[in-house]
């Protein structure tokens, strides 16, 4: 029984030092970016094939997962005290369910995608937006009705469900706002990360 104890505690070792560490500091892009370079090429890969704002896909990313690769909603609290269930299955950068990823991997083709790989995960938001784009007619460029629809899904937005919902009213808000800080910020550094990836 030790050694079983042993062995999965040593699996859950080795499944957290393959997971991908946040970037250092996670409230500049420019730093996120010259940090992890194929981080940007994955978000320019993104703005090319959806039309996905650089900005916008990295703050919900950030709003979704706080660029942890391996998140997960924590889970409820039985009594109060004991862990529980978690509320729902979303993993990964963009906290995608379970439900949302197998329609995206159908919709696209993206049949190897993974949860927890950068690149597939704003693919993810870039298809998703573009769905919330042409199904409820929101801008793309718009991250505060875009992460409503994000959140609540497109029936959900499409009902309205959002507007008694101050929290995720407040998370919108965020989102929109760190969009707008990395927006700022990518204009004084892009031009600078094109040169250094123009090969890409």
């Amino acid at each position: 029984m030790r050694c079983k104890l042993c062995s999965i505690a040593l699996a859950g070792l080795l499944v957290a030092s393959c997971a991908t560490a946040p970037p250092q500091r996670p409230d500049n892009l420019c730093a996120i970016f010259q940090e992890k370079g194929s981080w940007y090429k994955a978000a320019r890969k993104a703005r090319k094939k959806w039309d996905l704002p650089v900005p916008l896909g990295m703050a919900f990313i950030h709003r979704e997962s706080s660029f942890r690769s391996d998140a997960r909603p924590k889970r409820q609290r039985l009594f109060g005290i004991l862990p529980w269930r978690r509320p729902s299955d979303a993993f990964g950068y963009a906290q995608a369910t379970d439900a949302a990823w197998a329609d995206y991997k159908k919709a696209t083709g993206a049949r190897f995608a993974e949860r927890d790989e950068i690149d597939d995960a704003l693919d993810f938001i870039g298809w998703y937006n573009d769905r919330s784009h042409r199904q409820l007619g929101i801008a793309k460029s718009d991250a505060y009705r875009l992460y409503l629809a994000y959140y609540s899904g497109p029936t959900g937005y499409a009902k309205g469900t959002w507007r008694n919902n101050g929290a995720v009213q407040s998370y919108a808000r965020k989102a929109a706002d760190r969009t707008a800080r990395y927006g700022e910020q990518l204009k004084r550094c892009e031009k600078r990360l094109n040169k250094k990836w123009w090969w890409f």
